[in-house]
């Protein structure tokens, strides 16, 4: 097994999830079988109890795991199914060593963080490392682990002993260690500064720790001077520094380590098994960054939601949108709409924002709602769907069941409501937060044939989604929205939870909703069916796209190449299909 630590210094939030993907992607594409870990620092067991605003969105997993989101960027980027254990937190390993003390598992010992704490970081590291995340079941090579914050901070000074430990452990020819660090560039003169590089990694070596490789964030491509007084004050070879300049999508990341000679480093560093075959995979990645670039037609959507000031708030709505748009050759556009925004009593306090808000959503090609927890802006949100139905605007709401009745209410804002369209879920705890929705991978199954969403899904009989709620569309109101011409399609295992529901009335386009996050499983060459089936409607070529037996027309599959790339087509989950050249797996 070989590892490979991901570190970062200066500032947080410089892309060390993305260069930690992509590092992962391009070992993939030699062959190899690789699987991540993500470090939080933080106290909290897991990432379930945060506001979006703290770390952006909750990524949910097949297992019900409540994790970071760049849980969800391995996913997306390696195309793996992830555990709960894959996101590692300060918080998850003082609760297991706590948990050992009470039933005497020390025999005794004064409990310490050196070496109990360090102990038990590097026990579940070598633990999770070695768990299948593809769908061979074969146990992975290499593991990529990101540590989150920046070296230096007091809450990740456990994690950098235990991984100073760990090298030893290991060995030096299996442990490598990444530094990913900013390059500040000030208006004022244009230069490239190095010296916070410097000072992140002499700190980084202070704490026991060297690295192999500095990967340097910047805003325009490193000048060869700079890279070589990299390499002189930071003591490596200027080859082991690469520059991560700014690129016009972050499916270019791969290809630019790629051309840095990463991959041949990782050969001579670790010892790796990699062939010297072309490598099919990231010619797959070019040609993607590439059509994306070219891309002419334009596709706006109007995101309305409670958490629009943080865009990481939707990360994964954001890139199942562009996956989708992609497929069908147009530019994504997302106008991001304040639902509370929309209400009518912010015309009286802040008309200006309603107005701009209103014209953003009227603009729009078509609207999504997220779904959000809490009472505030959820009249917006309403709005916003009875404008689309209304207007005959394609729509789709995920993970946010409202009603339609006069004084309908839902118990999680008013619990003594005498008109409940949506309850609690029997299961769900009021009195425990953490862990206590109805969370992971859950089977749908489709009650009819009929159904918009079972065709973009390859007329399937059932699906596997992933959720993440503790409230539900009253069951006994079901006849009710039926009569009114909303049908649930779609429903659990057991009959009793409405999972998809759709409009029934052919003049419009699209009309969706669903129980689930669909935008947890999408990939870049595997998109969504839901969010696929807006965007479609959106660029007014869904129905086109369903008389054709789910195809696109010539006129929109402008993939290059159209002779190696073949067709799309319609399946259990949209994927590219390779014509004659194949394509053995959608591995990203």
């Amino acid at each position: 097994m070989k590892f490979i630590l991901v570190t970062g210094g200066v500032i947080s939030g410089i892309g060390k999830g993305i260069i930690a993907s992509s590092v992962g992607t391009i070992l993939k594409s030699c062959g190899l079988h690789v699987t991540a870990i993500k470090i939080d620092p933080y106290i909290n067991i897991d990432a379930g109890t945060f506001s979006p605003y703290e770390h952006g969105e909750v990524f949910v997993l097949d297992d019900g795991g409540e994790v970071d989101l760049d849980l969800g960027n391995y996913e997306r980027f390696l195309d793996i199914r992830l555990t709960r254990d894959n996101n590692l937190t300060t918080g998850k390993i003082y609760q297991s060593v706590i948990t050992k003390e009470r039933r005497g598992d020390y025999l005794g010992k004064t409990v310490q963080v050196v070496p109990h704490i360090t102990d038990a970081i590097q026990e579940w590291v070598m633990r999770q490392a070695r768990v299948p995340v593809d769908d061979d079941g074969v146990e992975p090579q290499v593991c990529v682990i990101e540590l989150g914050g920046t070296v230096g901070d007091i809450e990740s000074m456990p994690f950098i002993e235990a991984f100073r430990q760990f090298q030893f452990k290991v060995k030096r020819e299996n442990f490598c260690n990444i530094h990913v660090s900013l390059i500040p560039q000030p208006s004022t003169t244009g230069e490239q500064k190095t010296k916070p590089t410097q000072n992140s990694i002499r700190e980084l070596r202070g704490l026991g720790l060297s690295p192999d490789l500095i990967m340097c964030r910047c805003a325009t491509p490193l000048d060869n001077s700079v890279k070589e007084k990299i390499s002189m004050f930071c003591h490596v070879e200027p080859e082991q520094v690469i520059c991560v300049h700014d690129v016009s999508s972050i499916y270019r990341v791969p290809l630019l380590l790629e051309n840095q000679g990463v991959v041949s480093y990782f050969c001579h560093r670790l010892d790796l098994p990699i062939e010297t075959r072309p490598r099919k995979m990231l010619t797959k990645w070019k040609e993607m960054s590439d059509r994306s670039d070219r891309l002419l037609e334009h596709c706006s959507i109007a995101l309305v939601g409670k958490y629009t000031k943080f865009s990481d708030s939707y990360a994964s709505v954001i890139k199942a949108l562009e996956h989708s748009a992609l497929a069908i050759s147009h530019k994504l556009e997302v106008k991001y709409i304040d639902s509370a925004d929309l209400e009518p009593g912010a015309l009286q306090e802040e008309p200006v924002k309603y107005h701009e808000a209103w014209q953003k959503l009227c603009s729009a090609d078509g609207i999504l709602v997220p779904g959000g927890f809490g009472v505030r802006g959820t009249e917006g949100k309403i709005q916003a769907i009875q404008w689309a139905r209304k207007q005959k605007k394609p729509f789709l709401g995920t993970n946010a069941p409202q009603g339609g009745r006069v004084n309908a209410n839902s118990t999680e804002f008013e619990p003594e409501t005498t008109h409940p369209v949506v309850i609690d879920m029997p299961e769900h705890n009021p009195g425990q937060m953490g862990g206590t929705m109805r969370l992971g991978k859950r089977r749908t199954i489709f009650k009819t044939k009929n159904s918009v969403l079972r065709r973009l899904y390859g007329d399937v009989d059932h699906v596997e989604e992933r959720h993440r709620h503790r409230f539900e569309v009253n069951p006994e109101l079901k006849q009710n929205f039926e009569d009114q011409g909303l049908h649930f399609v779609g429903q659990d295992v057991e009959g009793e939870r409405m999972e998809v529901i759709e409009l029934d009335a052919p003049d419009h386009p699209y009309f969706v909703g669903v129980q689930y996050h669909p935008e947890f499983t999408s990939r870049p060459i595997k998109p969504s069916p839901p969010y696929f089936g807006l965007l479609l409607a959106s660029a007014g070529i869904l129905h086109s796209f369903l008389q054709r037996g789910c195809r696109l027309s010539p006129r929109h599959d402008r993939r290059p190449g159209s002779s190696v790339w073949g067709r799309w087509f319609c399946s259990v989950t949209p994927q590219w299909y390779l014509g004659e050249s194949g394509f053995e797996s959608a591995t990203f």
